[in-house]
């Protein structure tokens, strides 16, 4: 199992696949190996999620 990464210095980026209106907005944050973090941009001292990087291809490969 891995370990979670310290997201404390992460710098986030709205996805472009966020509402531009300001409403369901997701942030993610690059430059971590292996993984991708991503939060809601509305709340940024919650929780973020951390997907393994292939996960996350297949993820948005199925958005378009």
């Amino acid at each position: 199992m891995r370990s979670r990464p310290d997201l404390t210095s992460a710098t986030w980026r709205k996805s472009s696949y966020s509402n531009a209106g300001g409403g369901d907005c997701v942030e993610v944050a690059d430059g971590f190996t292996g993984v991708v973090p991503v939060r809601d941009s509305k709340r940024p001292n919650g929780p973020a999620l951390v997907f393994p990087a292939s996960a996350w291809q297949v993820f948005v490969g199925g958005l378009g």
